[in-house]
C-alpha cells in the first residue's frame, strides 16, 4: 500500500464516520445516514479525480466502499449513535479534523503529480477535503461547514502550500508528509477548541 493509498484510506474512514453522525444528528433513516456518508467520505474525491482527468478511484474499486460501509456498521454495532451532541464530542472533531487533513494531503499530492501550478495544488487540496461535506450539506440543506467552520479550509490551503513548495524545493517522502500532517492536524485541533476565527467584513 502507497502513501498516497494509506492517506486516503484515513480520510475515508474519519469522513465516514462523521458522515455517519451527521446524519444520525438530521434524523435520517438508514439510507439517508448510507447517503451522508458516502457522500462525505468520496464525494470530494471524486470531484478530485474528475478535475485531473482520472476516472474516479471509488468507481473502479471496491475498496473505498468496503471502508465506508464498515465504518457505518461498525458505528451501529456500538451504538455511537446514542449520544446526539455531536458537535460538542471530541470524537467527531478529531475524526472530521483527522479526516480533513488526509484528504487535503492526498489531494495535494494528486495535485503535484498531475503537474498543477501554485493555484491548482492548493485548490485541488481543498476541493478534495471539503467537496464531500459540501455535497452532503446541500443535500440537507445547511449551510456548508466550510463557510462557518473556524480556520477550516484554511487548513487545506495551508497543507496544499506547503506540499507545493516542499515538492519543489526538497522531497515528499513518508517524513516530511507526516510532519505536515501531524503540524495540520494540530493546527485545526488548536483551532477548533481555542475557538479561532478567521475575521469577518463588518
Amino acid at each position: 500500500m502507497s502513501l498516497l493509498d494509506i492517506t486516503e484510506s484515513i480520510g475515508i474512514i474519519a469522513f465516514a464516520l462523521s458522515g455517519f453522525w451527521v446524519g444520525v444528528e438530521e434524523k435520517l433513516d438508514i439510507l439517508g445516514i448510507f447517503i451522508a456518508s458516502f457522500l462525505t467520505a468520496l464525494g470530494g474525491g471524486i470531484i478530485r479525480d474528475v478535475i485531473v482527468g482520472h476516472l474516479p478511484y471509488s468507481f473502479m474499486n471496491f475498496f473505498p466502499t468496503i471502508l465506508v460501509l464498515s465504518v457505518i456498521l461498525f458505528a451501529i454495532f456500538l451504538k455511537l449513535h446514542r449520544n446526539l451532541d455531536f458537535q460538542k464530542r471530541k470524537i467527531f472533531i478529531i475524526s472530521d479534523s483527522i479526516g480533513l487533513v488526509s484528504f487535503s494531503t492526498t489531494g495535494s499530492i494528486i495535485g503535484v503529480n498531475s503537474g498543477l501550478n501554485f493555484f491548482g495544488v492548493i485548490f485541488l487540496a481543498m476541493i478534495t477535503a471539503v467537496g464531500g461535506g459540501i455535497l452532503r450539506d446541500i443535500l440537507l440543506n445547511r449551510l456548508p461547514t466550510v463557510l462557518k467552520e473556524q480556520v477550516y479550509a484554511t487548513i487545506s490551503l495551508f497543507v496544499g502550500a506547503l506540499i507545493f513548495i516542499i515538492d519543489r524545493f526538497y522531497e515528499l517522502n513518508f517524513c516530511t508528509i507526516f510532519i505536515i500532517f501531524s503540524i495540520a492536524l494540530t493546527l485545526r485541533l488548536i483551532a477548533y477548541f481555542k475557538d479561532w476565527h478567521l475575521p469577518k467584513i463588518l
